[in-house]
């Protein structure tokens, strides 16, 4: 799971907040060294370790098996990730509920299979309207409309995601724990396994060919 011919292994997950603030910056990393990374997708299953909650109109209407200090932990998140987001001149609106991601996430593994030169174009068409609430991505008509703007080809994508695309994203799923991935984004180089934007600098470092001292972690990049 965790080999690849290409140099740097990324999960992402669409309703990732982090992941979200750390996809251009990653994306210009990867145009900057000339290479091609493997994207995978990591659909969090935020329930298991943070309960669940829906929202309506700012307001919470539904909770379960979330403590006052869980709920602090997660407004702090968005906070911080909202900070990132605002320097790159995006907007991160908190959601109001747990969204499946499943759809858009299969929708990577379409993209990397049938056109990976369009999965900037791809992270675009999904991740900023996504952020803005403006996206129902648990609807395939909307992912493959996403698809479209990007430019990219949906013929046997409904198939792909009901079967051999369904098929590949659950597989992934089981995996993730046991060999020490459990957030996203995660970058993976070599033996290494990096959780968060925070480590690009050190990735630029290792892939340039570790010429003098490694970086210290640290957001180096907008």
């Amino acid at each position: 799971m965790l080999t690849s011919e290409a140099p740097l292994i990324v999960y992402v997950d669409v309703k990732s907040p982090y992941a979200f603030v750390a996809i251009r910056p990653t994306l210009a990393l990867e145009a900057e060294l000339g290479l091609q990374f493997d994207w995978r997708p990591l659909t969090l299953d935020i329930p298991s370790y943070l309960g669940s909650a829906e929202k309506k109109k700012g307001k919470v209407v539904a909770s379960k098996g979330r403590s006052q200090r869980t709920w602090n932990a997660i407004r702090y998140s968005y906070r911080d990730a909202r900070r990132y987001a605002e320097r790159q001149g995006l907007v991160l609106k908190g959601t109001e509920k747990i969204w499946d991601s499943t759809l858009p996430n299969i929708g990577i593994l379409w993209v990397m299979q049938t056109s990976r030169d369009r999965l900037g174009a791809y992270f675009e068409a999904v991740y900023p309207p996504f952020w803005r609430r403006e996206l129902d991505i648990e609807d395939i008509s909307v992912v493959e409309n996403c698809l479209v703007e990007a430019g990219v080809d949906t013929t046997g994508f409904a198939a792909f995601a009901d079967g051999a695309g369904r098929a590949l994203h659950d597989e992934l799923q089981p995996q993730f724990h046991p060999n020490g991935i459990y957030g996203v984004p995660t970058y993976v180089l070599g033996d290494d396994i990096l959780f968060g934007r925070e480590h690009l600098p050190y990735v630029r470092w290792a892939l340039s060919g570790r010429v003098g001292s490694p970086p210290d972690i640290a957001y180096e990049i907008a």
